[in-house]
């Protein structure tokens, strides 16, 4: 492979990132926990965008309980947005063989 053929993908590896990622970012990822009680929506960057706790929860007034299914909730769409940036991401680098992008 000549480098200027090598330039060129990587040129347009950079572009197609920049155009992933600002995709990525306008979407939202969403999480419940405790059966719907708690919900978590995050960004494509891994950012949490709401966070919405049922009412009925709150009334119940278990503070510890409630701790945990935000915790969770916002891990778990924390998670799967990073993980659907590794997917989108991964599918740039799949077929370039080089060690440490193959996210």
């Amino acid at each position: 492979m000549n480098i200027a053929k090598m330039m060129k993908q990587a040129q347009k590896m950079q572009t197609d990132m920049a155009r992933i990622q600002g995709e990525l970012a306008k979407k939202t990822f969403e999480a419940t926990a405790g059966g719907g009680a708690v919900k978590a929506v995050a960004n494509g960057e891994g950012d949490l965008q709401s966070l919405t706790i049922a009412p009925e929860l709150l009334k119940d007034a278990d503070a510890e309980m409630l701790q945990d299914l935000i915790v969770s909730a916002v891990q778990e769409a924390s998670q799967t947005a990073k993980k659907e940036a590794q997917k989108e991401m991964g599918k740039l680098t799949a077929g370039l063989g080089i060690p440490g992008l193959g996210f």
